[in-house]
């Protein structure tokens, strides 16, 4: 195995990693941003108006989206050990 082989199984590895945090992180985002200008507007500083949206928001995007995020990273893992023989040799 050589150093072209290592970083093209990094790469995938971080595009793939990539694609399963995306839709939850940009979920959690745009919630995230909704909720403070709606708390700089009224001036309510409380904490839990912010936790309890994001943690529904990422219970509801991995109820959506999380038979394709499992696919995805099957799918990889599938391919990964498929190929094992060729990485050794």
């Amino acid at each position: 195995m050589d150093s072209s082989t290592v970083m093209t199984l990094a790469h995938d590895m971080l595009w793939v990693t990539l694609k399963l945090g995306a839709p939850i992180l940009l979920a959690v985002l745009a919630v995230g941003l909704v909720i403070a200008m709606f708390q700089a507007a009224t001036q309510i500083n409380e904490m839990t108006l912010t936790f309890v949206p994001k943690l529904i928001v990422v219970a509801l995007v991995l109820v959506l989206a999380g038979h394709w995020m499992l696919r995805l990273l099957t799918d990889y893992t599938r391919a990964l050990f498929e190929n094992i023989p060729a990485l050794i040799g």
